[in-house]
């Protein structure tokens, strides 16, 4: 990863910003907040960080979805007429989605000061540059390679280079989205560390000169519910990044939280750093 000089006296005014669609996630009927900014977001303000959500949505919807959670995060919304909508079924690799409603791309130049930022798209809207400082940039390209028909039936595309943000100092993304990354790994992200997740297999750590590290998972006697497990280890693992952790000891860490979140049920179940400190 390339060294980032950290500021001096001057603190960013967030410790972990998320940028992308906070969801409406419809599961069995019920409805509840989801998405990689919501998800990822929870886990860095549960390890003690300032944190900011940067999303785009209908402002009343997502302020009653979120209002379980407005004491732990602060939330931007650029107001749009609807919320990113996804009815969910399944679970791991046999996941399946259809987009109900879409929220819209960031248009407008996003003003962000943060120490770490985190891009999360869930259906192409984050942004390729920014205004202001950042320490760290970490991306979850799962959004990029995604596409949707005129029933909102998704099917996975190819990461372009042109999508990829101006900066990557970090990425994580599922062993299933490795085929359609390809950009990540020729060069289109140079000293960008990427780890790449594998349920209850080993994390790959990707070096910059191709070689991979594995680093165990963390095993769960009975797993609960895995929503979110990817985004809740990319949050660990950017924010152990950050730190001055190793790659690999920052999945260990990654794994950990993600471990802890696999364990209970829904958002709640994400852990603060006492419980992901005793799975490792």
């Amino acid at each position: 990863m390339r060294a980032r000089a950290r500021r001096g006296a001057e603190a960013a005014r967030f410790d972990y910003v998320t940028v992308g669609h906070v969801t409406v996630d419809v599961l069995a009927g019920r409805r509840q907040p989801g998405g990689g900014a919501f998800y990822s977001a929870l886990q860095a303000a549960r390890l003690g960080l300032r944190t900011q959500i940067v999303t785009r949505g209908e402002p009343a919807e997502l302020e009653a979805l979120l209002a379980p959670y407005r004491g732990e995060l602060e939330i931007s919304i650029v107001a749009t007429d609807a919320t990113t909508t996804l009815e969910t079924w399944g679970r791991g690799h046999a996941r399946k989605q259809r987009l109900l409603a879409w929220a819209g791309a960031f248009e407008e130049p996003l003003a962000l000061d943060a120490a770490i930022l985190h891009l999360a798209p869930i259906a192409r809207e984050t942004p390729r540059s920014w205004r202001g400082e950042v320490e760290l940039v970490g991306l979850t390209p799962q959004g990029l390679v995604r596409a949707w028909d005129a029933r909102g039936d998704i099917s996975r595309v190819a990461l372009t280079a042109e999508q990829l943000p101006a900066r990557c100092d970090a990425a994580v993304l599922s062993t299933g989205e490795r085929e359609s990354c390809d950009a990540l790994f020729t060069g289109a992200t140079p000293g960008a560390v990427l780890a790449v997740t594998a349920g209850a297999l080993p994390t790959r750590i990707v070096q910059a000169d191709h070689a991979e590290l594995e680093v165990p998972p963390s095993m769960i006697a009975m797993p609960r519910d895995d929503l979110g497990a990817g985004d809740v280890f990319a949050a660990a693992f950017f924010v152990a990044l950050h730190e001055g952790l190793s790659p690999t000891a920052a999945a260990a860490h990654g794994n950990a939280a993600a471990g802890v979140r696999i364990a209970g049920a829904g958002p709640d179940a994400i852990g603060d750093r006492r419980a992901i400190q005793a799975r490792l």
